[in-house]
């Protein structure tokens, strides 16, 4: 391993245990044995060092989702999204917690290349949707606010997963998948009733 791995490795859980904000650059130092001004050699700031975390696990959830035929039924292509999601959270835990938490704290250039990619990450999920809705097999008729609810039910696993659990990949993947499946098959949307006349709707 390069020495920038090194550190970006421990940046990576130094971030997803203490926070971005509370890892110092002298914490960053003394977990890859460097002085403290050695560790400016290998890279230019704390902030490139959080997008480049982020943008790894950007990098592995794109992959996997590009990995998937677009050929495959609607059904089929999101059981292969949903476990590819789930996969990269579970093989890069500290990686993908900083993904979710931290990227936030990036810089206003470095948030936008990251919005990029996760507009282009969404849209894989919100194709196969507005394919399962067309062919008639999910009866919701906003492919978006699907993708979004179901990408909010995946993203949230990195908040309690635990490898060492009884709930290995393959398992938590298939009930995933099928929780999703079961909520894209029924949702109808309840029709939204008109106010009465003379009494306001209410605020959102």
């Amino acid at each position: 391993m390069s020495r920038r791995n090194e550190i970006l490795d421990r940046a990576g859980e130094l971030f997803s245990t203490r926070g971005f904000h509370a890892t110092s650059m002298r914490d960053l130092a003394e977990a890859v044995g460097l002085q403290g001004g050695s560790l400016y050699a290998h890279i230019a700031s704390k902030d490139e060092l959080l997008f480049e975390i982020v943008n790894k696990a950007a990098d592995a959830f794109l992959r996997q989702a590009e990995s998937v035929p677009r050929d495959l039924s609607p059904e089929a292509r999101l059981r292969a999204l949903v476990r590819g999601h789930l996969e990269v959270i579970v093989r890069e835990l500290p990686r993908a917690k900083v993904f979710f938490d931290e990227w936030r704290f990036l810089s206003d250039d470095y948030q936008r290349r990251i919005k990029g990619r996760r507009d282009a990450y969404e849209a894989h999920f919100r194709e196969a949707i507005a394919a399962g809705i067309a062919a008639g097999l999910f009866p919701q008729q906003d492919a978006r606010l699907a993708s979004l609810f179901v990408l909010s039910a995946l993203n949230w696993v990195y908040q309690w997963y635990h490898p060492e659990g009884p709930l290995g990949l393959e398992a938590l993947s298939e009930q995933y998948a099928g929780l999703v499946l079961a909520a894209l098959r029924n949702a109808r949307p309840e029709p939204v009733a008109a106010p009465r006349e003379g009494v306001a709707a209410e605020s959102p």
